[in-house]
């Protein structure tokens, strides 16, 4: 229960801020917004990547600018809420490749390089040619492992497939290298040596480092290595060319013994990046224990390049991120700014966010959901703001207007007399903050005003926004959260479409009705959520257990659940072992 006393504190900081701020305008106004996005977005900045100066020197600004109106502290140090989140891999150490005990090792980088998601440590074990990796009894029958003991073996193996990497092509489900690395693993290979095959031009000489927040590092190694290395493995007079040619042409599993050692040593350094979320309040009026969260991320691409998430990966250059997120982040500066004057507070406190990490895959909100510094229980409802500085032909989109019956009559009725034109869409889970609530059962409205050429590229820039129509916007989010902060009764949650991305059930043919965690990094499935009346939920398993096995095969991140999920049917019914606490429970789960 809160204590009155403290509250009465609050309310006393604000009133003797607003005062000392009288002088200033609290209203919201186009130049502001121009000002805190040309600075957000400033070259000074740096694309505010999380953990770099850029950002420390925009969160400087936001903590600055949020004390000026009298916003108070709301995170876990002032207004920062920390945490951290797996950024990517490096080689580290020692990593090396030999044949047979050769006095000469192979060169890391220039003849062979461990993939991102291999296992760590030293492995001396013989090699087996297991064509290309396929370990499949479906519709498409080509089972490489059929005629072969891979037990405590490498497998040496093609990319791709024999339609190289069509995507309509039968074999388009078993080519991903970790469908390969599952199929390996099942058949208790020691390790994989992938390599590529001769038809497709477009394959890396080697298969970049990389390492994302939904990994997990892998139980045995992988490692990508060169054709002529390959080559040398064989037996004498066996081209490499013309097994693949053999497999091409007769479409049908080929693997065999090479009668051949190999040790290994894989060294990779797992990097750590931080992230801070910043919070900051402007209390109600102490009648409800409510709070409206106001959010919009902070981060943006930093200068780009492969894996970034830039759509000129090639071009290394600051990416400034002036629509993405600046305008955004001004808007959680100018709301705070009106609202803080506000003569009479509101019932419910208004609670803003400055997340991190929004382009590393929804982190800093996915962590403040699991690691909530309010009950969200409490939390009436969240609104989000990502891309709100283009406004183009008065057309707004709302998002998540299916989340509470109350939405859509109240922009209704708000937008008449306003020049905007504002587009619904009832679904709440979407491709930004807003989703990590909904995940929640949190009632969510997301605000934006479209993508354009500059998404995701060094050329978004301050010049390009349209202040005066960001201005028309925020305008109607303060009135959005004036409405519902003056509410007698909390806002009704409704669920609105899928809690999860649609594309990743694409081509399975089961669900097992639950929300994966795309932030956890394994070992095992963290589960965000069940759905009612869903295959997980009738046979017990809960939100929070973590998926370790399914039919007997283990689980290992996101990537082995999704494939361990393409292998089932309809009508199946499935063991499931999960971990909840320190205890390892199973379920049998009918399909």
């Amino acid at each position: 229960m809160r204590n009155p006393l403290n509250r009465l504190i609050l309310i006393f900081l604000l009133f003797s801020s607003f005062c000392l701020f009288a002088g200033e305008t609290s209203e919201i106004t186009s130049s502001e917004i121009i000002d805190h996005i040309r600075y957000l977005s400033s070259d000074r900045l740096k694309g505010r990547a999380p953990g770099t100066q850029g950002s420390k020197r925009a969160m400087h600004y936001i903590k600055k600018e949020w004390r000026k109106v009298g916003v108070v502290p709301a995170g876990e140090r002032g207004f920062q809420q920390p945490f951290s989140f797996t950024s990517g891999v490096s080689l580290s150490g020692y990593n090396r490749f030999k044949i047979d005990g050769q006095r000469t090792s192979f060169r890391v980088k220039h003849d062979f390089m461990p993939l991102g998601f291999s296992a760590d440590g030293s492995f001396n074990a013989n090699v087996v040619f297991a064509g290309y990796g396929f370990g499949v009894e479906d519709s498409v029958s080509w089972n490489d492992y059929s005629d072969i003991d891979a037990t405590d073996k490498w497998v040496l193996i093609f990319r791709g497939s024999p339609d190289g990497n069509s995507p309509h092509s039968a074999f388009a489900d078993y080519a991903p290298l970790r469908k390969k690395y599952l199929s390996a693993r099942d058949n208790n290979a020691a390790g994989v040596l992938f390599v590529n095959p001769y038809h497709d031009d477009d394959l890396e000489d080697f298969i970049p480092l990389r390492f994302g927040p939904s990994s997990s590092k892998g139980i045995i190694p992988a490692i990508h290595i060169s054709q002529e290395i390959a080559q040398q493995l064989l037996p004498q007079n066996t081209l490499l060319k013309e097994l693949q040619d053999q497999l091409d042409n007769d479409r049908s599993s080929l693997s065999f013994d090479l009668g051949v050692n190999v040790t290994a040593t894989v060294s990779l350094k797992i990097k750590k990046s931080k992230g801070i979320n910043l919070l900051g309040l402007i209390p109600g009026d102490g009648s409800t224990n409510e709070i409206i969260i106001i959010g919009a991320h902070l981060d943006h691409l930093g200068f780009g390049g492969k894996g970034s998430g830039s759509l000129r990966p090639d071009e290394k250059a600051i990416h400034n991120g002036a629509d993405d997120n600046a305008s955004g982040a001004a808007g959680l500066l100018e709301i705070a700014e009106k609202l803080s004057t506000n003569s009479k507070p509101l019932k419910r406190d208004v609670l803003f966010i400055a997340f991190d990490a929004e382009e590393k895959g929804l982190l800093g909100s996915k962590y403040f959901v699991d690691n909530p510094t309010v009950n969200l229980e409490n939390v009436s409802a969240m609104l989000n703001m990502d891309m709100i500085g283009r406004l183009k032909d008065s057309s707004l989109t709302v998002g998540g207007t299916g989340t509470s019956p109350l939405f859509e009559p109240l922009l209704d009725s708000l937008q008449q007399n306003r020049p905007l034109k504002i587009s619904y869409s009832k679904e709440g889970y979407g491709p930004s903050d807003h989703s990590s609530f909904y995940i929640k059962d949190i009632p969510v409205l997301f605000f934006f005003t479209g993508s354009h050429e500059d998404y995701h590229k060094p050329t978004d820039d301050w010049e390009k926004i349209n202040a005066v129509g960001e201005q028309k916007i925020l305008e109607l989010i303060f009135d959005i959260t004036n409405h519902i902060g003056s509410l007698a009764d909390k806002p009704v949650f409704t669920t609105a479409g899928p809690k999860e991305q649609t594309q990743s059930r694409r081509g399975f043919k089961v669900t097992f009705g639950i929300i994966p965690s795309y932030a956890g990094g394994g070992p095992g499935l963290t589960i965000d959520g069940v759905r009612p009346e869903g295959p997980a939920e009738a046979a017990g398993i809960m939100g929070g257990d973590i998926i370790i096995e399914i039919g007997g095969k283990d689980v290992q991140d996101i990537y082995d659940y999704m494939h361990r999920l393409g292998e089932l049917k309809k009508g199946q019914t499935v063991e499931v072992k999960v971990k909840r606490g320190e205890e390892t429970l199973s379920f049998t789960v009918n399909l």
